[in-house]
């Protein structure tokens, strides 16, 4: 079976640094799209940032220039460097991505989640 862990969450403060980590392990065939998502309080899940497999990025409004998303393909894994991280960062991060366990099935895999929290 095919799971997402999440790492790399925990408190700060404005204006510091944290580097989420997330690897998918089990039965993989490829791997597509990865993502970050969160969810803050009473907040819809938004979409943070994506990588695609051949390294292209992008990233929500929000957080250009402040986050960074990247991919090792050997490793499986996906990572989120946030910097000059701000209150309003504060949530629970997911990880996400769509992964083939076969050549001949697909389908997304989630996280548990990490939370992330900055405080002013």
């Amino acid at each position: 079976q095919v799971q997402l862990v999440e790492s790399g969450g925990g408190l700060v403060q404005a204006g510091g640094s944290l580097r989420l980590s997330c690897a998918a392990s089990g039965s993989i065939f490829r791997v597509d799209v990865m993502a970050w998502y969160r969810q803050a309080p009473g907040k819809q899940r938004e979409l943070v940032a994506q990588v695609r497999s051949g390294g292209s990025t992008s990233l929500a409004d929000s957080v250009k220039v402040r986050f960074t998303i990247s991919r090792d393909n050997a490793k499986n894994a996906v990572y989120l460097q946030m910097d000059s991280l701000i209150p309003e960062d504060t949530a629970v991060y997911y990880c996400n991505a769509d992964i083939w366990p076969t050549r001949w099935e697909t389908r997304a895999y989630w996280g548990q989640g990490t939370q992330v929290t900055v405080s002013s």
